[in-house]
């Protein structure tokens, strides 16, 4: 075990993928360095850190974990320093005592973690409940963010009937059944989730080995359950976004997704007075999945203009 120096100045800790009690990665699909902060409760967050440039940090959301970004971190991290933290109880990164996996928990980490590394000019790339936590980190430290990176997400609450019975299946019955019985909310989610052309068996191995144990499950449902319990946290998101309206926002849309359809990033498009917009119309709710070369392309663009013309 080392402690070699972070980007910033900070000391992180690298841990050889044989001291995680969870599962091993494979490194073809995942050939990045795991470094670990740990933050002021003692638990550790693992994360990725790859390149130099413009810093991109990569929130995931549900189910999934920093392995999701690993298409574009191998496509950016020659321009770009790629940040991609495991949330707590999701990929490598465990869950403090008493943990309830809540989204205002999940942004205090994620502020403590940007914290810790130092990280500035931030573009933020958010998806899915990476969204509301990368909002909520911006709301909480704009002067730390340079953008945007906006993928399929939302940020505030779902009241549709369509959302109310997601929420119900998924957080209360059956999905925490199914989710104990066989990874039942991953298997929905990334079936459903990626299109072009859908998992190798080894990357489904990825997705899945993080909850093979039973007791680890239990983050998969709790997300859908939060879309009904969370409103109030979703409403006031919303609002805070107006002192955000100035950050230049990319919006990476995939048009094929189940939960996210145009009026979503319609609504957020309003909240954002500098922004541009890539329809990705062969990507479904895990674009990164679908089409990283796309999303890279635009993102080299976008952010070498925005820097190229307010520096």
């Amino acid at each position: 075990m080392t402690s070699p120096a972070c980007k910033s100045g900070f000391k992180a800790t690298v841990h050889p993928v044989g001291d995680n009690p969870a599962f091993q990665i494979d490194r073809e699909l995942y050939p990045f360095e795991s470094r670990y902060v740990e933050l002021s409760d003692g638990a550790p967050i693992h994360y990725v850190d790859e390149g130099e440039g413009p810093t991109v940090l990569m929130l995931h959301g549900n189910p999934s974990w920093s392995f999701l970004y690993r298409k574009m971190i191998v496509r950016l991290r020659g321009e770009f320093r790629c940040v991609a933290p495991d949330l707590p109880g999701f990929g490598l990164s465990p869950a403090p005592p008493g943990y309830h996996f809540s989204p205002e928990e999940h942004v205090a980490r994620i502020v403590e973690f940007v914290s810790r590394l130092d990280l500035r000019g931030i573009w933020v790339f958010g998806q899915d409940w990476g969204g509301p936590i990368g909002f909520g980190l911006a709301a909480h430290d704009p002067k730390r963010i340079a953008g945007f990176l906006i993928g399929n997400t939302f940020a505030w609450p779902l009241r549709n009937p369509r959302a109310q019975l997601f929420s119900a299946l998924m957080g209360w019955f059956p999905g925490p059944l199914l989710a104990w019985a066989y990874n039942g909310v991953i298997r929905f989610f990334f079936t459903r989730g990626v299109t072009n052309p859908g998992l190798s068996a080894r990357e489904w191995q990825m997705y899945l080995a993080p909850f093979a144990a039973r007791h680890r499950r239990r983050p998969t449902y709790v997300f859908p359950r939060y879309l009904r319990k969370k409103t109030a946290f979703l409403s006031e998101l919303e609002a805070r976004l107006s002192a955000l309206r100035d950050k230049p926002a990319l919006f990476l849309w995939g048009q094929r997704d189940f939960a996210f359809k145009t009026d979503a990033y319609q609504r957020l498009k309003r909240h954002f007075r500098r922004n541009d917009t890539v329809l990705l119309h062969q990507a479904g709710h895990f674009l990164q999945e679908d089409q990283p070369d796309e999303i890279c392309k635009a993102i080299r663009s976008f952010v070498t203009g925005q820097l190229a013309e307010y520096g």
